[in-house]
């Protein structure tokens, strides 16, 4: 293995010289900036890694260009399993929607719910939708479980409160909903 500072001079002279031009074959062969800078990145990590590998002179850029192209081929199959994971995902994820009506009669929870604080909120989460115990949600918090039984013990009485002012706001809107139709019935009755 080379000094280290003869081989952060190779690299730098190997970047130098063939940094647009690997660029340049990489903008023409991706859809965006980004994942051209995050492609051309990669190559450029790999030569260093493997700078030894890389042959002196004009060989470099035939080389990088090699390299790049099993990059790309890497960040191309990436991006269709991706893809392919985010449709069956969305598949999954509306099969399981609940009901338009179950989520309308759920609409109070939910507004509670947001109306909490973003700690209590990841907290009663964990709890909730993950699953979890105090001992492990301590050691997603970082904290101990003690601390944990105590602000899940407080985020779960502001939430029944929330809950409750929530509730009883929709109940005084459809009670006062109801005083004014059966207002305007008996006013037709009287007339």
């Amino acid at each position: 293995m080379e000094p280290l500072d003869h081989r952060k001079r190779r690299f730098a002279e190997i970047y130098a010289a063939c940094h647009d031009p690997v660029l340049g074959y990489v903008m023409r062969r991706t859809e965006n900036g980004h994942d051209a800078a995050d492609i051309l990145a990669e190559t450029f990590l790999i030569a260093w890694r493997r700078l030894d590998d890389v042959p002196a002179g004009d060989g470099a850029r035939p080389w990088l260009y090699g390299v790049a192209r099993r990059v790309l081929a890497n960040h191309r199959r990436g991006e269709r399993r991706r893809t392919a994971l985010g449709d069956r995902l969305r598949a999954e994820l509306g099969a399981a929607a609940p009901p338009a009506e179950d989520r309308e009669s759920s609409g109070a929870v939910a507004e509670a719910f947001r109306g909490l604080s973003e700690d209590d909120r990841e907290l009663l989460s964990l709890v909730g939708w993950e699953d979890l115990d105090a001992g492990q949600i301590a050691t997603v918090l970082g904290c101990s479980r003690n601390a944990v039984r105590i602000r899940l013990h407080r985020a779960r009485k502001r939430f029944a409160r929330a809950l409750a002012d929530r509730r009883a706001g929709e109940s005084r809107e459809t009670s006062a909903e109801t005083h004014r139709h059966r207002a305007r019935f008996a006013k037709k009755e009287h007339v």
